[in-house]
This record gives structure tokens, sequence and C-alpha cells, in this order.
């Protein structure tokens, strides 16, 4: 465990503040969800809950279905990171941390279709050109994370929107449960 050097005083209701030198590095942002654990020794621990994060293993074989079918980039994110990603891009995307421009899209709780292609900035690192799709995915009323598809050239057609729209439902509802 790695100290930080801070100290807080808990008020009368039982709430401490997390200093925002520490939000800012953890990427926490106000509303988002905080998981608390005891370890061994009696410590409390606070780590960032990620809803989409507990679905790993589930939501890569997810991509993995989804890509063999429509044969363009498919990821899942959380609300931080790509959690999931499927097609030529997986080892360039897979596990980075989102950009500016797709945290705003989790922020304003969009869905964004472009037929046409265009830039698109994924991760801070990484800006993507041609079309795509955004979908973001909403479980008891928060957004979770995305479900993005990316083509290089092609149009994306109603087969693609609805697929797209599809695993986004199908992931908020598989999270409610």
């Amino acid at each position: 465990m790695k100290a930080t050097g801070v100290v807080r005083r808990i008020d009368e209701l039982g709430r401490i503040v997390i200093p925002k030198e520490i939000r800012k590095t953890m990427h926490i942002r106000e509303g988002e969800n905080i998981e608390i654990f005891i370890d061994g020794d009696q410590n409390i621990i606070l780590k960032k809950y990620s809803a989409i994060k507990k679905l790993d293993d589930f939501a890569q074989r997810f991509t993995d279905a989804i890509y063999a079918f429509l044969k363009y980039n498919i990821m899942i994110t959380d609300t931080d990171r790509v959690v999931a990603i499927s097609g030529p891009l997986k080892k360039e995307l897979n596990g980075e941390m989102l950009g500016q421009d797709m945290l705003n899209v989790i922020k304003k709780r969009e869905s964004i279709l472009e037929k046409t292609p265009k830039q698109l900035s994924i991760t801070d690192n990484h800006s993507y050109k041609g079309s795509y799709m955004i979908h973001s995915i909403i479980s008891n009323g928060d957004v979770v994370g995305l479900v993005i598809l990316l083509s290089d050239e092609e149009k994306i057609g109603e087969t693609e929107e609805k697929v797209v729209h599809i695993a986004s439902q199908f992931l908020a509802k598989y999270l409610e449960e």
C-alpha cells in the first residue's frame, strides 16, 4: 500500500473528503461509485467501482462474437478505459484510458452515429478515422460504459446500428440482474 501523507477527519455524518489530487490521479469524478473493502489487518480500502470491469472475460467473448459476425472493430468500455475490444485495433487500445472526447460522450449520455468517415479521438494518444457508432450503456439509470463500433471506410448500415444498440441494451440488462 502506498502512503499519501493525507489525514482527514470523519464528520458527524461519518463522511470523509477524498482530496482533489487523489481524485484526479485516480480519475474519480463527482457522482461515481467507490467500493469499500476491509483487508485482513482491518484496513479500509477504497476502490473505484466499475460494473463493466466485473464482466471482463464475458465482455471480451461478447466483442469476439460480434466481430466474427460484422468484421468491424468493436469495443466495450467502462467509464474510464477500454475493457474489451475485438478487431485489428485490439493491440493498440485494449486496457487504454479513454480520452476527453469519450469521457464527454459518457457525461452527456450520448449515442452517436457517424456514417461518413470522420476523425474520432478514443484515447488521448489514439485517434481513429472512419465511420463509427457509439452507444451508451445505461444500467440502473447510470452510464456505466460505451459500446463503440468502428469501420475503416464502409458506411455503417442498419444491421450494424441494431447490433450496437442491442449490445448496449443487453449489457445494461445483464448488469441490472
